[in-house]
């Protein structure tokens, strides 16, 4: 009995035994009111799930210089959260078709803010007699990053099955647009409020403020996301917005979703955004501690600069969804193949342009408005725009596991990388280490060229019906 309790908790809300009463008029203002509440908690809710998955990125080099954890340590403690979150995402996906959108969502971000809370905890026991050691301290992070890893997967499924829910097809890449630039808000987020804690209190209170954003998020998620527009007496979307109607029963979901398996164009446009994640997350995952080590920036000057590339890419989503389907009547290949150079041009002018602070702001600026379109169409609507409505979840999963395996395998790539490359110094009498990042660049260039190489085979692909 338990079980099915909990079962029926996460499942998809049942139509309202009342239909709303009204005209035709106070019916539209009644649905644009939940639309704009569920794309608006979908948003903010993520961005602030990315808040809680991204805090590791801002405090690498003061753990490093802790003498705690290493480069290579550090490098697995990533790919931990991002291997559970690829798995996690490819399961989570499938199941976010039939769930309680609110309640899944919520569920996960919950569990991710109370990780990052222990990691903070942990971090501070080591200023107390209860000392685990460094590497229990490892264990111990890699053990809550993993179960932080699968909770953040618990984010992006329902915040997008939100749209497809609320929203009829003709407005689904604008606001698919909109909704992308959670991922770049909550990377600002992080590298901004993380960072300054860090900057002043050290940085276990990193953790302590990706905690508290998590909380926030969960409020905003339970208070204003709805589950679907028959849950609030009204018809589905569809019939609302004169679509021709497709209602499919869980066996003929389950159907669909063998289909999306079986597609090929899915699966490349998979590995496409895998390789694309290589490049997003050595950015994201590395750039600070690259423009400490490489460049001689501080770290308060490092994450403003790396912070640049998360808040332009909130320029690049809603310009690429707006772009697609305004002045490419939903084509999303010419927009992805031109952005997808474009990022590759941006990681060569972070990487080789030297240390002047205009040209390494400007190659944040570009390599964030890139980033922001890829996340938009590689990263998921191109995929989405070929599949049925009822498989949104289940292709994302698709997507997702290939993103964040690729994101995983970076993670660890570039540590090693990192670490065999490392020089130990005598600076003013004490042992320095040094660290070099020419290899890992040209892993990360050559990332990005495969990324929109394999984009461009998908260019005939149709939507399945």
């Amino acid at each position: 009995m338990a079980k099915n309790k909990f079962i029926s908790f996460y499942e998809k809300s049942k139509p309202a035994e009342k239909p709303f009463e009204g005209d035709e008029a106070s019916q539209q203002k009644y649905l644009k009111k939940l639309q704009w509440s569920s794309f608006l908690a979908g948003t903010i809710g993520y961005s602030l799930y990315y808040v809680c998955r991204t805090s590791l990125n801002v405090v690498k080099k003061p753990i490093l210089d802790s003498g705690l954890l290493d480069a290579q340590q550090l490098g697995i403690v990533g790919s931990v959260l991002l291997f559970s979150y690829a798995i996690g995402k490819f399961a989570n996906g499938f199941l976010a078709d039939y769930s309680n959108i609110k309640r899944f969502m919520a569920t996960g971000l919950a569990v991710s803010a109370v990780a990052n809370l222990l990691v903070a905890l942990l971090g501070f026991s080591f200023n107390s007699p209860l000392l685990l050691g460094t590497m229990g301290f490892f264990m111990s992070f890699c053990v809550l990053w993993a179960i932080n890893g699968w909770c953040q997967s618990m984010g992006a499924a329902p915040a997008i099955i939100a749209l497809s829910r609320w929203f009829p097809l003709s407005t689904r890449g604008t606001f698919y647009g909109f909704f992308s630039a959670s991922h770049n808000l909550g990377e600002f987020l992080s590298f901004i409020f993380v960072g300054s804690l860090v900057g002043f209190f050290g940085w276990q209170h990193g953790f302590m403020g990706a905690a508290i954003a998590g909380l926030l998020g969960v409020v905003v998620v339970v208070l204003f996301l709805h589950d679907t527009p028959e849950s609030k007496g009204l018809p589905p979307i569809e019939q609302l917005s004169g679509e021709k109607a497709v209602k499919k029963s869980a066996e003929e979901t389950r159907e669909t979703q063998k289909r999306v398996l079986r597609n090929p164009y899915v699966w490349i446009l998979a590995l496409a955004s895998s390789f694309m994640y290589i490049s997003r997350y050595a950015i994201n995952g590395w750039g600070v501690l690259f423009l400490q080590e490489q460049k001689g920036f501080s770290l308060e000057s490092a994450t403003q600069i790396v912070s640049i590339n998360a808040l332009l890419g909130i320029v690049g989503t809603v310009f690429s969804g707006w772009m697609s389907d305004k002045l490419f009547r939903g084509n999303r290949h010419i927009p992805a193949l031109l952005f997808g150079m474009l990022n590759t041009v941006a990681l060569c002018l972070f990487l080789y342009s030297g240390n002047g602070l205009f040209v390494n702001i400007l190659s944040m600026v570009l390599f964030g408005v890139a980033i922001g379109v890829l996340i938009c169409f590689v990263g998921g609507l191109m995929a989405v725009d070929i599949v049925p409505r009822s498989a949104t979840g289940a292709t994302l999963g698709i997507v997702g596991i290939a993103s964040y395996i690729g994101a995983g395998l970076q993670d660890i790539i570039s540590g090693t990388l990192i670490e065999g490359s490392k020089v130990t110094t005598m600076v003013h009498g004490a042992m320095t280490d040094k660290y070099d990042f020419s290899n890992a660049g040209l892993f990360w260039i050559g990332a990005s060229i495969v990324s929109f190489l394999l984009a461009t085979l998908t260019w005939n692909a149709k939507r399945e019906e």
